[in-house]
C-alpha cells in the first residue's frame, strides 16, 4: 500500500466524520471546539457557517484551536460562571465498545475535559482506526505538574505501568496550562480502566486522558461511509446507527 495514499484516505475519513457532525449544530449555540487533526475540519466548517450568517460562539480547548477559530471569524467565549456549552465536538485517540475513550494526543486533555463536562451534549468524531477492542494501543496521557513529575512517573510503576515525559524538540512538551505530559503504557495483563483511574490519584497528576462514557454519540468515518452510534450507557437513548448496519 502506498503510505501517502493511506494518509490521504485517513484524512478523508476524518473530514467526513467532522462534516457529518455539523448537522447537530443549531443557530444560537455555544459550541465546545476540540483540538487536533479531526477537529480541524469541524472548525473550518463552523467558520464557514459563521461567515454565512449563522449566530454561533465557541469555548475552545487549546490555544491552537483559538487561533484557528479567530482567524475564521468564530466568536470566542471564556469559561465564566453562568455560561453553558450546548454542544461539544472533538476527536479521540481511541475508544472501546463501552464508550470509554482516551484523549490527549495533542496535549489539550485538561481543557478538553473541562469543556466536555460543561457541555449538555458531547459528540466524538473520528476515523475508523480509533475504534479498539481494548484501550491501551495509544499511550495513555496524564497532565502533571513539572514539580515532582519524576515522582509521579515512579508512582505509575507501582500501578503496573511505565511513564515517559512527552518530549518536543528535545525538551519536555509544555501544555497550554504550563504543565507536562506523562505518556503511560500498561501491560495487557493489567485492568486498564482500574489502573487509569488510579493514576488520577497520584500527587502531582492534574488530570488524565481517560474520558469514560463522556459522549452522547460517536461519528465515525469508515471506508464504507459515515457511521453514527448513540451511547447506550447514557440517558440520551438507545444505540443506533445511521447509514450502515449496527456494529
Amino acid at each position: 500500500m502506498d503510505s501517502r495514499n493511506h494518509v490521504e484516505n485517513k484524512e478523508e475519513l476524518k473530514k467526513a466524520a467532522a462534516l457529518a457532525s455539523v448537522k447537530y449544530i443549531r443557530d444560537g449555540m455555544t459550541l465546545g471546539l476540540g483540538t487536533g487533526s479531526t477537529a480541524y475540519y469541524l472548525i473550518q466548517e463552523v467558520g464557514a457557517m459563521v461567515r454565512a450568517g449563522r449566530t454561533l460562539q465557541a469555548a475552545v480547548t487549546s490555544e491552537a484551536t483559538e487561533k484557528l477559530a479567530v482567524s475564521l471569524g468564530i466568536p470566542i467565549i471564556r469559561p465564566e460562571a453562568g455560561i453553558k456549552v450546548d454542544l461539544a465536538i472533538d476527536g479521540v485517540d481511541e475508544i472501546d465498545d463501552s464508550f470509554c475513550a482516551v484523549k490527549g494526543g495533542g496535549g489539550a486533555l485538561l481543557r478538553e475535559k473541562v469543556v466536555a463536562r460543561r457541555a449538555e451534549q458531547v459528540i466524538w468524531i473520528m476515523d475508523e482506526s480509533k475504534l479498539v477492542k481494548r484501550l491501551g494501543t495509544f499511550p495513555f496521557p496524564a497532565e502533571v505538574l513539572p514539580f515532582g513529575s519524576a515522582w509521579a512517573a515512579e508512582a505509575v510503576k507501582g500501578l503496573g505501568g511505565t511513564a515517559a515525559c512527552r518530549q518536543r524538540d528535545g525538551r519536555p512538551f509544555v501544555t497550554d496550562n504550563g504543565n507536562w505530559i506523562l505518556d503511560i503504557s500498561f501491560s495487557e495483563i493489567i485492568d486498564f480502566l482500574t489502573a487509569a483511574k488510579a493514576v488520577r490519584g497520584i500527587p502531582g497528576v492534574l488530570e488524565t486522558g481517560l474520558f469514560d462514557k463522556f459522549c452522547d454519540r460517536i461519528i465515525v468515518g469508515t471506508k464504507e461511509g459515515v457511521r453514527e452510534r448513540r451511547n447506550p450507557f447514557k440517558a440520551s437513548g438507545n444505540s443506533e446507527m445511521h447509514g450502515a448496519k449496527a456494529e
